[in-house]
């Protein structure tokens, strides 16, 4: 790559383009009918046409089949089984996990996420586990273990 001094520094290209300049004549090339063409639609003023319009044509968004029901009031939740759970209090020796334990083991995929337990395994050590949601059969097994199972917010 070159030095850059001010001898050879250049603008960007087409930095030193002017603007088009439309109906200024016939010698500018873009004279007569301003680059519209001649009658129809698009060379009347004021035309604007919406997005996806087909020329009258019944458009692809309006022929295409609508299928389903997306609910925006979804709550979504990120799931930790209990044999995950299991897993790391035998490797790690942990017997309490909190919000921001779990995210340190790297247990969650989003930050921000809401967590669900659900019972995937067998778990026989007592742990305390925080999480938003519960499934019932996993708050069972964590108390028959002999650990707390305790609703954040």
């Amino acid at each position: 790559m070159a030095i850059r001094n001010l001898s050879n520094l250049r603008a960007p290209k087409r930095a030193n383009e002017n603007k088009k300049r439309v109906g200024r004549g016939m010698g500018s090339g873009m004279g007569k009918t301003s680059t519209r063409g001649h009658k129809g639609q698009g060379s009347r003023s004021g035309s604007s046409l919406m997005r996806g319009f087909e020329g009258g044509q019944m458009p692809l968004h309006r022929r295409l089949p609508k299928r389903g029901f997306t609910n925006i009031f979804r709550v979504e939740y990120q799931v930790l089984g209990l044999d995950r759970v299991a897993e790391i209090v035998a490797a790690e020796n942990v017997t309490e996990f909190t919000f921001d334990k779990i995210i340190e083991l790297g247990l969650l995929r989003k930050k921000g996420a809401l967590i669900k337990v659900l019972n995937n395994g067998e778990i026989k050590t007592a742990v305390t586990v925080h999480a938003h949601k519960f499934s019932k059969t996993a708050q069972e097994a964590i108390e028959k273990a002999g650990g707390k199972a305790i609703l954040i917010g």
